[in-house]
């Protein structure tokens, strides 16, 4: 770094994302992608978006709001549209945390909201997840914080059923409670609804995995008209033309083709239950998973070891290299011909 770098940041370690290698092709599976393209709607709304650029796009996002709280049943003033949902999550920390107000998430989670926390300073809590991995919910209640909880979580695709939040949400009433749905699509139960009923609940969501558009960086966030005033201050406090033209227009286009969508969830469920099946024949332990991703273990090779050998033959996992998760790989869930080329990797590198 140099010599005009802020000491206040000095020590902050940034995210890391998935590695998105260019020395090759590989069967890419290691950061929750898609394997479908998105709607031939959106890729047409966005090449006819594409002739207006020299314009700014709405501040407002108002159709894409309109369309999305539509969908949502919701109002469009309970709606916050933004660049990726980790937008959204980093509104979220600096509108409703600070010294009286600490944060708290699981020790293994997305890995953004200790870098949010540490970005501005703000004290938290990770009480560590069970030795199964899943919340312990007991520690979220009354907690007396605000609560990050990605569900499903990240990355072992374990998720809580709408009935276990609720509990955190109702009792938490003086601090917000976040939910991080990036997954939800793919099996789990969205508390949406519960935004009725709470104004203390924003749910975040995003574009990137089940609508199949994490190139455009598109997100949203749902909660009491309050709590998206509180957003919208601070959007329009950074930068209001957050959601592009391009990417506006093609979010339109996902939307007005919804079953698209939902057949490529249908799909991906069908290929990890598939693909699960197959790594439990091979030995491996496999967590029962409500995303678009599998968390994996065997116990005759290494996760690291594993996670090198599958690169060194073209297909890439995750590997997170902490002493609870070393052991194991996330594993993208993409097509069946991407699925059997994992498969037929694994099974390789078994039998050396």
């Amino acid at each position: 770094m140099s010599r005009f770098f802020s000491e206040k940041f000095c020590q902050l370690t940034p995210y890391t994302p998935g590695e998105q290698p260019q020395d090759k092709q590989y069967v890419k599976l290691n950061t929750n992608e898609s394997p479908f393209p998105p709607s031939e709607k959106a890729q047409k709304a966005a090449t006819e978006a594409a002739a207006q650029l020299q314009l700014y796009p709405d501040p407002t996002c108002k159709q894409l709001r309109e369309q999305l709280a539509a969908l949502y049943g919701v109002e469009a003033d309970e709606v916050i549209l933004v660049n990726g949902s980790d937008e959204v999550l980093n509104f979220a920390f600096m509108a409703f945390c600070d010294d009286t107000h600490p944060a708290i998430f699981p020790d293994i989670t997305y890995g953004f909201y200790k870098v949010f926390a540490d970005l501005y300073r703000i004290p938290y809590t990770t009480p560590p997840l069970r030795e199964d991995f899943t919340v312990d919910t007991a520690k979220y209640m009354a907690c007396g914080k605000t609560v990050f909880l990605a569900n499903p979580n990240a990355p072992t695709g374990l998720a809580l059923s709408v009935a276990e939040i609720e509990k955190i949400v109702a009792s938490n009433p003086d601090n917000v409670v976040v939910i991080d749905e990036a997954y939800v699509d793919f099996g789990g139960e969205s508390c949406v609804p519960l935004i009725h009923k709470y104004d203390n609940l924003l749910v975040t969501g995003t574009f990137s995995k089940s609508r199949s558009m994490a190139g455009a960086r598109l997100g949203f966030g749902f909660a009491s008209k309050a709590l998206i005033q509180d957003l919208e201050t601070l959007r329009y406090s950074t930068n209001p033309y957050n959601v592009n033209r391009l990417t506006m227009a093609a979010g339109l286009g996902q939307l007005a083709d919804e079953e698209a969508t939902r057949r490529n969830c249908r799909t991906v469920m069908e290929n990890r239950a598939y693909t699960a099946e197959k790594l439990e024949e091979m030995g491996f332990v496999v967590l029962p998973s409500a995303a678009n991703f599998l968390f994996a273990t065997h116990p005759a090779v290494d996760g690291g070891a594993l996670y090198q050998k599958l690169k060194e033959r073209g297909v890439l996992v995750r590997h997170f290299d902490t002493p609870r998760l070393s052991p194991y790989n996330r594993i993208t869930i993409g097509s069946r011909e991407q699925m059997d080329a994992l498969l037929t990797a694994v099974k390789a590198i078994l039998e050396e």
